[in-house]
């Protein structure tokens, strides 16, 4: 399985920040981060305080045993270590109805357990290609939006905007009751994804190639389509399929 963090490469330096104190300015000059460890057996007062801080912020927070922190820095951490995002984030419930007020036809895509940062980035690229207005990702279990991503997205990632959402199911509540309509990429269905009308308002969802979207979100979309296959495989890598969806989109709003 593709790990969601950064465990596949060491990041650089800048793209980090040590100690309890650094990260608690962080968060309070408002600095988006992608990830925080802290070390398991933190008692402190203080990390007591960056974890009050921590959770009024959509930032996932992982407890982690010293050893791991040491894996990414021979520097003094302090037992924290926080990954700074190469992306500012924004608020879907802004963004929508943003959306509808200029005048335009909300295209979005959700990714929905996607942990590989190279298919995010490569679904990213394709996504702003097509005229995607927005990928909604979740806050915790998703792919790191680090420098990999970014790179592989051939920056669509620093144009593109990304929301990201701490409960997927409310989101996608607020998506159907914004008029957009909710289209699950998914083999539980007999409708090949050539059958849906894509002209209106419309949010893909994509799940991931090994568990598909989840049950629980996948009975909040509205509609279900899923592409047709032939031969042993039982599905394509998922941003192929997304770039499949999102050019069925623009094929028909042409």
């Amino acid at each position: 399985m593709v790990r969601n963090d950064y465990e596949t490469r060491r990041p650089k330096e800048k793209e980090m920040l040590f100690g309890i104190r650094a990260v608690m300015e962080a968060v309070d000059a408002g600095k988006t981060l992608d990830k925080v460890l802290l070390r398991r057996d933190m008692t402190s007062a203080l990390a007591r305080e960056l974890m009050q801080k921590l959770a009024g912020t959509t930032t996932p927070v992982q407890k982690v045993p010293v050893e791991k922190l040491n894996r990414f820095t021979d520097k003094n951490h302090q037992g924290v270590i926080a990954f700074l995002s190469p992306v500012e984030f924004q608020d879907i419930t802004n963004l929508v109805p943003m959306l509808f007020e200029e005048g335009k036809t909300p295209f979005l895509l959700v990714l929905d357990g996607i942990t590989d940062v190279r298919n995010f980035g490569a679904i990213a690229r394709t996504a702003l290609c097509a005229g995607v207005d927005a990928i909604i990702v979740p806050a915790r279990g998703g792919a790191a939006v680090n420098g990999d991503a970014v790179k592989t997205s051939a920056g669509a990632l620093h144009t593109l905007p990304i929301c990201k959402v701490e409960n997927m199911q409310n989101t996608l509540r607020f998506l159907n009751e914004s008029g957009i309509m909710t289209v699950a990429a998914t083999e539980h269905t007999d409708d090949i994804y050539t059958n849906l009308d894509y002209r209106g308002p419309v949010a893909i969802v994509m799940g991931s190639e090994d568990k598909g979207i989840y049950p629980a979100n996948l009975d909040l979309c509205q509609q279900k389509a899923k592409l047709p296959m032939s031969g042993p495989l039982e599905s394509l890598n998922v941003s192929v399929a997304a770039g499949v969806f999102c050019y069925e989109v623009v094929r028909q709003r042409m």
